[in-house]
């Protein structure tokens, strides 16, 4: 049908551009913003600012890449939330400006959506494995911890979600706990592999149904580590590796907990992650190890489709064309998941 969707993604601090046709990537740009690590943490107003920097030239050479013009495009895809509303705003008063000087529809994405959908994404050299309908996701965030059932496209149901802390956060909060630069999770997954996951013991929650619960895991983490140091001062220098690794593996088995619950209750077997968090190894491991136990056919994204970006929004966006949804100019953004 050569439908072509130009997607941008600004919900926090990665300005992304892509190109999308007929489902087959061209490109997929991204400009991170390094301001932040020193902070450590994402800085709202910086990040807008630097979204204001980078949304022309992103934009622009994602469409040089893909090897076409604006006239070739159907429709601008853009990120309308969740995330930080000053980023979402320069983002989406892109696309506006665009739509109107071309003449181009818009369609709004869910930013959680584009997560979840980008198992579809297909690359111009081959087509990447799809999950088949129904799958469960497993999409893990630094703000979103999920688990969504999807009966086909664009049509999905949360099951289970984080009610304070999400994975993403746990990871990052302990890490600054132990003086870990930011992003933390990284950072714990590459020393993890260094250390015994049996080494400590951590609380896990005890939550009802599918949902999620990780603000008393870096709770308890911090009086632990802080009464060790009491003890001996070098305490987190001298079992970093141990940490790192005994926090990581009660992360995923809280995660792995619910998941694999919710496959027997469902009678699902094409189990997906989506996320920040599903690039981390040992979750990675974790879930194709259940899946061979198990049964499941599991599907991983690549790591490029991991962090936040472009692409998955221009797939979701792809999906809401074929339905005819377009978004009116008058759309504004919006910061929290309830709002859309």
């Amino acid at each position: 049908m050569d439908i072509t969707i130009l997607g941008i993604e600004s919900s926090c601090d990665d300005t992304s551009a892509a190109v999308l046709r007929d489902g087959v990537l061209l490109s997929n740009v991204i400009a991170s913003q390094a301001v932040h690590v020193k902070y450590g943490g994402v800085i709202p107003e910086l990040a807008s600012r630097a979204h204001q920097q980078n949304i022309v030239p992103v934009v622009d050479t994602a469409i040089r890449e893909a090897g076409i013009t604006v006239d070739n495009i159907d429709a601008i895809a853009f990120t309308r939330g969740p995330g930080l509303l000053g980023s979402l705003l320069v983002g989406v008063s892109f696309a506006k400006g665009l739509a109107l000087a071309k003449e181009i529809p818009m369609v709004e994405v869910n930013h959680l959506q584009g997560h979840i959908f980008s198992h579809f994404i297909d690359l111009p050299d081959r087509q990447l494995p799809h999950p088949g309908y129904p799958f469960l996701c497993l999409l893990v965030s630094g703000g979103h911890s999920q688990i969504a059932r999807v009966t086909g496209p664009l049509e999905m149901e949360i099951i289970g979600t984080t009610i304070d802390d999400a994975a993403g956060e746990a990871f990052d909060k302990c890490a600054k706990i132990m003086g870990l630069p930011y992003p933390g999770g990284p950072v714990i997954d590459r020393l993890a592999a260094q250390g015994d996951p049996k080494a400590f013991r951590f609380a896990k929650p005890q939550v009802d149904g599918y949902d999620y619960s990780f603000s008393g895991l870096k709770t308890s983490f911090l009086y632990f580590v802080r009464d060790r140091m009491a003890e001996n001062p070098r305490f987190i220098e001298e079992n970093k590796a141990d940490l790192c690794a005994s926090l990581q593996r009660t992360i995923i088995d809280i995660l792995l907990a619910k998941l694999i619950r919710a496959a027997k209750e469902y009678k699902i077997r094409d189990i997906a992650i989506a996320g920040g968090v599903s690039a981390n190894s040992g979750l990675r491991k974790a879930v194709e190890e259940e899946g061979r136990r198990r049964g499941w056919r599991v599907f991983l994204p690549e790591l490029k489709f991991t962090t936040d970006n472009a692409a998955m929004i221009a797939m979701v966006g792809y999906y809401r064309y074929l339905r005819g949804e377009f978004a009116p100019l008058d759309l504004a953004p919006v910061a929290r998941l309830e709002e859309l």
